[in-house]
């Protein structure tokens, strides 16, 4: 389904997680995965909403350093996803999560970073903010004029915007069932998925979030990464954008197996080009 604004996305920075899992009914030894897991503090994200260039670039930069086994960890840059990709929706008003992991494949995307950083080709333009919380940053505005589409890096930068460039090998959608999601993200890392936003989301804390009542506000894409049992309950482990402030870290649970929300209605992923 399209994303909207309304709400936004974000970034990670290098730490293992374990996951112990259980895949079709098979009790798999705990996963480690390097550099996937939710938001910096300090990387807590801009002024306006790009779910599905957030997801997106989260979740290639994730696999770009499974596929490599950590030999190249690269941080995509969404703001050349959403400035440069004509045919993902509507720049920083939302759009289409499949699309950008098409434009992946086609046109490549370049390295980004922290706001005023210059160790990445095209850095976040815009200081970070809050989201839906109170904390030590300014809350986020609203809606953005979508930034220009640069074909340079910035001026202190080692590399070409060309030489920068990172490519999808493959771009494809996930069969929609638990199992198969399951499975995608144990082969390949973590996937794109983008649900359904209710007015009683944005004040989740922890646990495993079920929508009981409050009017839909958009749709919102994020990085899926993981699964587990919480008192009985079968959920999926998800990295938000809305810094390490809000939610569990910045990271939430949903209820996994009964399509919360959509959830599990449209999951992207693809595989990258290594260099």
């Amino acid at each position: 389904m399209p994303v909207r604004n309304g709400l936004s996305v974000h970034r990670f920075q290098r730490f293992e997680i374990n996951l112990a899992v259980d895949l079709a009914g098979i009790a798999l030894q705990s996963l480690v995965t390097t550099r996937s897991v939710p938001v910096s503090v300090q990387d807590s994200f801009v002024h306006f909403s790009l779910p599905q260039a957030f997801g997106a670039v989260e979740s290639m930069s994730d696999r770009i350093c499974i596929a490599s086994k950590g030999k190249s960890q690269p941080r995509l840059s969404a703001e050349n996803l959403v400035a440069c990709c004509d045919s993902c929706g509507m720049g920083c008003n939302g759009g289409f999560p499949s699309s950008a992991w098409r434009y992946w494949t086609k046109h490549g995307i370049v390295t980004g970073g922290l706001y005023n950083t210059t160790d990445t080709c095209q850095p976040y333009s815009f200081p970070p903010c809050e989201h839906h919380v109170d904390g030590p940053r300014p809350p986020c505005g609203g809606d953005v004029e979508t930034p220009k589409c640069q074909s340079t890096c910035q001026t202190k930068y080692r590399l070409r915007y060309d030489e920068d460039l990172w490519y999808g090998r493959t771009a494809y959608s996930v069969p929609s069932n638990p199992q198969g999601i399951m499975r995608e993200i144990m082969t390949h890392g973590p996937v794109e998925v983008d649900f359904e936003v209710y007015a009683d989301f944005p004040n989740y804390a922890s646990g495993v979030y079920q929508h009981t009542a409050g009017a839909f506000l958009g749709g919102h894409a994020v990085r899926l990464l993981g699964w587990g049992k919480e008192n009985g309950v079968d959920y999926w482990l998800l990295a938000n954008s809305w810094n390490t402030d809000w939610g569990d870290q910045g990271y939430f649970k949903i209820r996994r197996g009964v399509n919360e929300c959509g959830i599990e209605s449209d999951v992207n992923a693809g595989l990258p080009l290594l260099k």
